[in-house]
């Protein structure tokens, strides 16, 4: 049974939620306020978190950071804001989904076991006993630790969709994927989210990753098709 962190300062709603995540099969239980967020979270075992961003004492963003920093635990984004500024900046924090109220129960708790699914894929890929190297010229992907190397620097702050992407990419330098594959191969069939994000992962894995962001030498953009590693320019 998944365990589920709730943290919203909407009391009725996290009520609400809490008693239709448990009909429908979850272990809940709740935060109203970023403190109570960062406390449970960092010393409690949860298999997802459902993070409002306007919280009191600490927002919903700085939970986020804060968690990020010691765990890859899935986290979908609320807000009752809707515009697209927060939905990006939602994206490009590494969260794995985002929802804006209102929103019905129905569709969240889709969205819950999509990416619980996801999530249990990617850790049994991990797993499955793939101990090799992938060396892409000055890149080294170790495929069971999940470490990044880029001309002798280890790459640490990757996210796990980052991480995954980046995976996907070197595997295969040279061939180019639409964000239509990439969410198909990163995020699984059951993704309902926008292929937007796609875009803000490929940004800030370059931010993280390429020496000059702003002119890629390692994934790199075939205008109107999609993206791409290039062997070749990886010195």
């Amino acid at each position: 049974m998944a365990k589920i962190l709730i943290v919203d300062d909407e009391e009725l709603l996290v009520k609400g939620l809490k008693r239709s995540l448990e009909a429908a099969g979850f272990e809940t239980d709740t935060a109203y306020n970023g403190s109570q967020a960062l406390e449970k979270s960092l010393n409690q075992p949860f298999d997802l978190i459902i993070l409002d961003l306007m919280l009191p004492e600490i927002d919903g963003f700085e939970v986020f950071r804060r968690v990020r920093q010691v765990s890859q635990i899935p986290i979908i984004m609320v807000t009752a804001k809707g515009e697209d500024v927060d939905k990006i900046i939602g994206l490009e924090l590494g969260a794995d989904d985002y929802l804006a109220k209102p929103f019905n129960t129905r569709e969240l708790i889709a969205r819950i076991k999509a990416v619980l699914r996801r999530s249990s894929r990617q850790g049994t890929d991990s797993s499955a006993g793939n101990t090799g190297l992938i060396r892409v010229g000055s890149v080294i992907i170790n495929t069971s630790r999940r470490t990044v190397l880029v001309e002798g620097k280890e790459i640490d702050n990757l996210t796990a969709k980052e991480f995954d992407v980046l995976l996907l990419l070197a595997k295969h330098p040279g061939q180019v994927y639409t964000r239509e594959d990439l969410i198909r191969l990163v995020w699984g069939y059951d993704y309902i989210g926008e292929d937007r994000t796609v875009d803000v992962h490929i940004r800030r894995l370059r931010d993280k990753i390429e020496p000059d962001p702003a002119h890629p030498r390692y994934v790199l953009t075939k205008w109107g098709v999609g993206y791409y590693f290039q062997a070749e320019n990886a010195k």
